[in-house]
């Protein structure tokens, strides 16, 4: 029997509480699957991120944001790899062997497509979840199928007939958005569906800034997005119960909406459902205390102790007090007001319309942000001019633990330099010699833009490339790291991994060297799961780790 079946079918009758991620939160990536799998036993089933024939790139940020605590919009667009890139990370899970059921989730816009993922995914996947329901989707995807009663039963029959001899479960996704979900939800069952996933966001909903007024979400939609969380529990409880009254007993349903405790969990089951998904809640708790968060869901103990408190997702406006060119891709930014940032930590940028990223924070007072041009939004910073109003959200990341010691070398390439100047304000204090080493590109473009403030710290050298990337770490030998030192590399992957490997070739103590793994990520708060960094999360745990730690976790820079 399908491991999934044995396992899910009437759950909701027995009343255990069975434990599942959500598509596109928390488990969105493979490295994150495997940690569900094999540090966080109380979750069930995982889900993965919804992933199409093609890869999408989905929406630009802001794509999340929050109008109070525990409540969320959301707009990523169905953002994935594709198929292709997706499979053979999956399948290699697979071979080492999985304990949770796996449920791979799909989205396509035509029956075709999706008979191409479900039997690309098939040999590896418990469950196939066709995602029948995105309310923010591209035209063509998602609500636009699961909205119609003929159109869902449709496609339901044609990919059920197309892949009859299939192993894994096929769960049809709905959306909430409709009059009448469980006669949507039995002919999709009559269409010859395992069983049905419910429900997803709620809307799309316009979510404004309250300082600007002006919509926050970057899509197509105007702004428009989902809803999650908290405020959709009531709707979630409802569609199960009419879903389950329609459908029967037999069927599978895994629910999800607005979990965040034990109360919410038990409700779930009691409505009808056989499992219990947990998504933006995961944003509210640490990513150390996840196990026992979801264990005391489980247990029925006080499971809300572990959520945050405020909303983390709020806008501060910032007038901008100078934007100073650098060359051709270098802006210096100086705001209004400050922020008690600290190493490990960062910000957002945000500017109404015109999209948001996240960034090191180089100076607190005057609040100081080093912009490299990179892409569409940090180009559009380059038409900032002093009098206009930008917004920050944060702080994100955890403050690192700055250890007392005789030397510190500090390292950086690129705009890693913005790093620097926060940890050499903490060193200053304790004493520390500090040797700055920083890379640039080209001599002729000018000196490092912080020199004159990472001068005032220690012995200082800019270093330029001309035609050899990462330059700057030809200069380190062994006399640099000699005695009671310590070592903090800033830039690119690639610069900082071939700095850690020379560092401790030269003899430097692997867990002396701090690498800043400042990934991209779209939300900041631990829910999209882009940042994520030998199964650590910087946006929640801090963007310092040492060598050591990011090599026998295998971590990719």
């Amino acid at each position: 029997m399908n491991k999934a079946l044995s396992i899910l079918k009437g759950n909701h009758l027995r009343g255990d509480i069975l434990l599942s991620t959500v598509s596109g939160v928390a488990t969105t990536k493979s490295e994150l699957v495997e940690l569900f799998d094999k540090k966080i036993p109380a979750i069930d089933v995982i889900t993965t991120k919804s992933f199409q024939v093609k890869p999408n790139p989905g929406n630009r940020e802001p794509v999340v944001c929050s109008p109070k605590e525990g409540d969320f919009g959301n707009s990523v667009g169905l953002r994935n790899p594709g198929m292709e890139a997706a499979y053979p990370e999956l399948k290699e899970l697979r071979e080492k062997g999985l304990r949770a059921i796996l449920n791979v989730s799909v989205s396509a816009s035509t029956p075709e497509d999706f008979i191409t993922l479900v039997k690309k995914f098939d040999d590896i996947a418990d469950m196939i979840e066709l995602n029948f329901s995105c309310p923010h989707a591209s035209a063509g995807f998602g609500a636009s199928i699961g909205c119609d009663i003929n159109i869902a039963s449709e496609y339901t029959k044609i990919i059920n007939e197309a892949t009859k001899d299939r192993k894994s479960l096929l769960i049809i996704k709905l959306t909430p958005n409709v009059d009448d979900i469980g006669s949507i939800a039995k002919a999709v069952i009559d269409a010859g569906a395992d069983g049905i996933a419910a429900i997803n966001t709620v809307g799309p909903n316009l979510y404004l800034e309250k300082n600007s007024g002006s919509p926050i979400l970057n899509n197509k939609l105007g702004g428009k997005g989902g809803a999650s969380g908290e405020w959709v529990k009531g709707k979630a409880l409802k569609c199960i119960r009419e879903i389950r009254e329609a459908i029967g007993d037999e069927p599978i349903i895994l629910g999800m909406g607005g979990v965040s405790d034990e109360m919410d969990a038990r409700a779930m089951i009691l409505a009808g459902a056989d499992s219990v998904g947990i998504g933006s809640a995961f944003s509210r708790v640490e990513p150390s205390m996840w196990q026992n968060w979801l264990q005391c869901i489980k247990d029925n103990g006080r499971a809300s102790k572990f959520l945050s408190k405020g909303n983390k997702l709020e806008y501060t406006p910032h007038e901008v007090l100078s934007a100073e060119k650098h060359g051709e891709d270098i802006i210096i930014l100086e705001l209004s007001g400050e922020i008690d940032c600290h190493p490990g930590e960062f910000a957002f940028l945000w500017v109404p319309g015109k999209g948001e990223k996240p960034f090191s924070i180089a100076r607190n007072n005057p609040l100081t942000f080093l912009i490299k041009k990179r892409g569409q939004f940090t180009t559009e910073l380059f038409d900032i001019k002093k009098g206009d109003t930008v917004y920050t959200r944060g702080l994100y990341g955890k403050p690192m633990a700055i250890e007392k010691s005789e030397k510190a070398l500090l390292i950086a390439g690129g705009s890693g330099v913005a790093v620097l100047p926060l940890i050499a304000e903490r060193l200053q204090p304790m004493g520390t010699k500090m040797d700055i080493r920083v890379g640039i590109v080209k001599e002729s473009e000018g000196l490092d833009p912080l020199e004159d403030v990472l001068s005032s710290y220690g012995q200082y050298k800019s270093i330029a490339d001309d035609g050899k990337p990462g330059r700057v770490l030809d200069s380190i030998t062994a006399d640099d790291i000699s005695g009671d030192t310590i070592c903090y590399v800033v830039g690119p992957g690639k610069m900082m991994e071939i700095a850690a490997k020379k560092l401790a070739d030269l003899g430097q103590d692997k867990s002396r060297i701090l690498l800043s793994m400042e990934k991209n990520t779209m939300c900041g708060i631990g829910m999209c799961g882009e940042c994520v960094c030998g199964g650590k999360l910087p946006c929640k745990e801090g963007t310092f780790y040492t060598w050591k730690e990011l090599e026998e976790n295998g971590a990719k820079l």
